[in-house]
């Protein structure tokens, strides 16, 4: 098709423009810079011209058309402000102004007013313009302005309804409200939660929740997407309603899942004053609770590190940069080779991972550099690669939404990456099949096709069973197969003696089902499986990937768009720490130390060490024998910290401790040196998501304190030990540096960012088929432990540690402690009521929770929804957990 096919020229106010096909008369108008005012319209949703603002006359065309609902034609002639037009407008704003407070949008002295300059902070309502959150913001105010709003005559009738304070993180204003739909329609359109509706009606009609209840119990994620919505003061976030408007808005990654999505943070007089979802990047204009309320809190936490410190006489004292690091450099040469370990965050950027794990080797001679991510993501990457020589077979997340059939594993997408869940919601309403696989109840449960609510780790049972089918009925992809695949036949082989019977006894899933959903999956194409890290427990997660791989590989669904297995990480950049070589057995580019070795000795122009080195776990292994003597913490997120407690009495061990931190976290307190790492606000750098994009991370405010980048402190140190190839002075240098490793790391400064880095990769030069041996869970259920254990993260839990969430506004509440999900009839048996405070104990250890009675699980089983990871550690991680390959 010629591009004058794909699209249409017309003419607004005179001015010729062209515009695709399809598009209204507003988005026409809009792409070509010429304003149409609206207010029920909002680009994300459906228009459907309720507020009559955007009308406009078409020459040929009777009355005056809704821009925002009137497609744009070929040779069209667009008036958008004649007299006539305007005076309407003018009536319809009058009318919709006279139940709104419209000092602010009439007074000639509302640019700035002496009699209620002080009372901003005092009245706490709105009173006129400066007593109103949004002044300089609303969209009344620009209306009033371009249509000529001078005075209103009809009287302003006020509701005189109560503020609604029950959100943690916004106040609910319906005074200010003018029903404009446009909250409501986001909640139900575009999250898929409908936590809000219109109630009453005529003159009494309002925006609300169903039957009065408070936003919480309704369902609602507060995401902030009815705020952001919200064309007026009536919903305001609490932190930064009366701060006024923002000095500058600059576009960030967000730090807190591995999606990365695109904000906007808003800086006045220094700080961080709010977090917007910006339209750029993967997000278009979305967010999650953490993202949209938490990222002010976080940055300006109370807990934040201020300046370095240094143990003395059992007390961590205040020291200079200088000291810290010159008695760091002066200790860690008697550690130098096997006595020293160093461990990565996989929430530190790819610029400070980088430069941690250089340091291990090219200063202290080492391989015992790992991350956080390997303790769940080590397996999972090491099961992609023994079956297709590849960690990467997923598609963008961006390309979910046009997956034909979408399998979910444990279905806790919200929890993860809710972002993702919305391109699967919106899949969904696109004609998607879901198939839902999981031992509880969740919220996209309600969307799918089928749910499989199969017995906690049964899931590769499942799997197998689902393969068998798709082979006896000749659904497999076999030209695919034929082409990148080997082992079919063992694979096949394997599964023959596979019976129903046992498929269904293990899965508690009947076997109709089972086969229902294999012959969607194999047979509605593009398949697109979603596997957030975590949900299934680690004993047999390995086996579960290797099984995914397969029935991925069986029909045909890797290196095509909106197919593939997506592996939702926890961490931020759980992807990038592996990229850059914070690994014992790999380099950056994941090239292996067992052969790369002379590779990297040319490059760095040292002696490194020819055997990989020791995984986390096995660090602490090592440090419980006196062989590894100083350890180095360089950056920390709720992973290490939760190892860090499990094994909080080896690090006392330790003759030299350094922990480089956001906050002074409990492991800190042991620390002989404490460093201030600067957040992801106060420091450029990169961040690869999920699905391997490199994106960036802009220093939006200069750094708290005396906080400093932890690539910059890695090489401050390193300096002093007078180590040669760490004379960095800005991220940018670093990356160059990792760009010459991994060719899709280069020029990431030079506006790459927000561009997958990877292509997709088919099934590898011929992936392999593995048959596996089913083996039923280790942890059976006994009269002492009658109760299977699940888990799941809260859509509250920030991977941060318990005092630092436990101190945030609007979470400490949500969050105040762990959820246990418990059925019915297993309550009756324990005694136990909702709401109870219950002590769970497991052979491993015991935490405390709040019993909520319900539905979702199966009796036998209960579902921990933790705010806090160190919770579910105690319960669930044994101290000999190994993640070696």
């Amino acid at each position: 098709m010629t591009e004058e096919a794909r699209t249409v020229t017309l003419t607004i106010n005179g001015q010729q423009i062209t515009a695709k096909k399809g598009a209204t008369i507003l988005q026409a108008a809009t792409e070509a810079g010429i304003y149409i005012p609206t207010l029920c319209y909002y680009q994300p949703l459906t228009p459907y011209g309720g507020c009559r603002l955007c009308i406009v006359e078409v020459e040929g065309m009777k009355g005056f058309p809704t821009s925002c609902t009137t497609p744009a034609a070929e040779g069209m002639a667009v008036s958008t402000d004649t007299p006539a037009i305007q005076e309407l407008r003018r009536n319809v704003l009058e009318l919709i102004l006279s139940e709104h407070p419209y000092f602010c949008v009439t007074c000639d002295r509302r640019e700035y007013c002496e009699q209620f300059r002080g009372q901003v902070q005092k009245t706490r309502m709105v009173v006129g313009c400066h007593t109103c959150p949004e002044n300089g913001r609303c969209e009344l105010q620009k209306l009033a302005d371009y249509i000529g709003i001078g005075e209103i005559s009809l009287p302003y009738t006020p509701r005189e309804v109560p503020v609604l304070r029950d959100s943690p993180f916004f106040d609910r204003d319906y005074n200010l409200c003018i029903l404009c739909g446009r909250c409501v329609r986001v909640c139900q359109e575009l999250r898929g939660v409908g936590a809000i509706a219109f109630t009453y009606r005529g003159s009494h009609a309002l925006v609300g929740t169903a039957f009065g209840r408070s936003l919480e119990d309704s369902g609602c994620q507060f995401c902030g997407a009815c705020v952001d919505a919200c064309p007026t003061g009536a919903l305001v976030e609490k932190t930064a309603k009366w701060l006024g408007v923002p000095e500058r808005s600059e576009t960030t990654t967000c730090p807190h899942c591995s999606i990365g999505c695109q904000l906007e943070l808003q800086v006045k007089a220094g700080k961080v004053i709010n977090s917007i979802p910006a339209l750029s990047g993967i997000n278009q204009g979305q967010a999650c609770v953490k993202g949209r309320f938490g990222i002010a809190q976080f940055v300006h936490h109370p807990a934040r590190l201020a300046s370095p410190l240094i143990k003395r006489d059992d007390i961590l004292q205040e020291a200079t940069w200088d000291e810290a690091s010159q008695l760091i450099a002066d200790r860690l040469p008697e550690y130098r080779g096997e006595q020293f370990a160093l461990l990565s965050s996989a929430t530190n950027t790819n610029e400070d991972s980088y430069i941690a794990q250089k340091f291990a080797r090219v200063v202290m001679n080492t391989n015992n550099i790992d991350n956080s991510a390997s303790f769940y993501q080590t397996p999972l990457l090491n099961g992609l690669i023994r079956r297709l020589g590849s960690g990467i077979i997923a598609s963008s997340i961006g390309e979910i939404e046009n997956a034909a059939c979408i399998v979910t594993i444990n279905g806790s997408v919200a929890s993860v990456q809710p972002i993702a869940e919305l391109k699967i919601k919106k899949a969904v309403s696109k004609g998607a099949k879901l198939i839902v696989i999981s031992p509880f109840k969740v919220e996209l449960c309600r969307f799918a096709d089928s749910w499989l609510q199969n017995s906690p780790g049964s899931e590769v049972a499942l799997f197998l069973g689902m393969m068998q089918v798709i082979i006896s009925e000749d659904l497999v992809e076999q030209a695919f197969v034929d082409k990148y695949c080997e082992n079919f036949n063992g694979l096949k082989e394997s599964l023959a003696e596979l019976k129903p019977d046992f498929v269904e006894k293990t899965t508690g899933v009947s076997w109709h089902q089972i086969v229902e959903a294999a012959r969607c999956y194999a047979t509605t194409k593009p398949a697109s499986i979603i596997y957030p890290l975590g949900s299934i427990p680690l004993t047999y997660e390995l086996d579960s990937v290797f099984a995914i791989c397969d029935l991925a590989m069986l029909t045909g669904n890797v290196g095509k768009p909106s197919s593939g297995v997506n592996l939702l990480g926890m961490l931020n950049n759980a992807q990038g720490v592996y990229d850059v070589g914070a690994s014992p057995y790999l380099y950056p580019g994941c090239q292996p130390v067992s052969e790369m070795r002379q590779k990297f000795e040319a490059a760095w122009s040292c002696k490194l060490p020819s055997m990989p080195g020791l995984a986390v776990t096995k660090v602490f292994d090592a440090i419980d024998k006196g062989q590894v003597k100083a350890l180095y913490i360089f950056g920390q997120d709720a992973l290490l910290m939760a190892m860090c407690s499990r094994y909080k009495d080896l690090l006392s061990k330790l003759e030299f401790l350094v922990v480089q931190d956001v906050f002074l976290s409990d492991t800190a307190y042991l620390a002989h040196v404490v460093l201030p790492a600067a957040s992801f606000a106060e420091q450029d750098g990169t961040f690869t998501n999920t699905e391997h994009r490199i994106q960036p991370m802009r220093k939006i405010i200069e750094p708290i304190n005396y906080a400093r980048p932890g690539w910059w402190i890695g090489c401050q140190i390193a300096q002093k030990m007078h180590a040669s190839g760490f004379d960095f002075s800005q991220s940018s240098e670093v990356m160059n540096e990792i760009g010459n490793f991994i060719p899709q790391y280069r020029n990431a400064d030079d506006g790459h960012f927000g561009m997958p880095t990877r292509g997709r990769e088919k099934a590898g030069d011929k992936a392999k088929f593995m048959p596996i041996d089913y083996e039923e869970a280790t942890e059976a259920v006994d009269s002492q432990y009658p109760l299977i254990l699940m888990a799941q993260p809260s859509l509250y839990c920030f991977y941060a540690s318990v005092d630092v969430q436990s101190k945030m506004a609007g979470f400490s509440r949500l969050c105040d402690r762990e959820l246990l999900e418990i059925s019915s009839a297993d309550a009756v048996k324990l005694g136990i009521s909702d709401g109870d405070e219950v002590r769970i104990v497991s052979r491993h250890g015991e935490s405390i929770a709040k019993a909520k009675v319900t539905k979702n699980v199966l009796c036998g089983t209960v579902c921990l929804k933790f705010h806090f990871i160190d919770s579910l550690f105690r319960l669930t991680v044994d101290r000999d957990v190994v993640t070696e390959p």
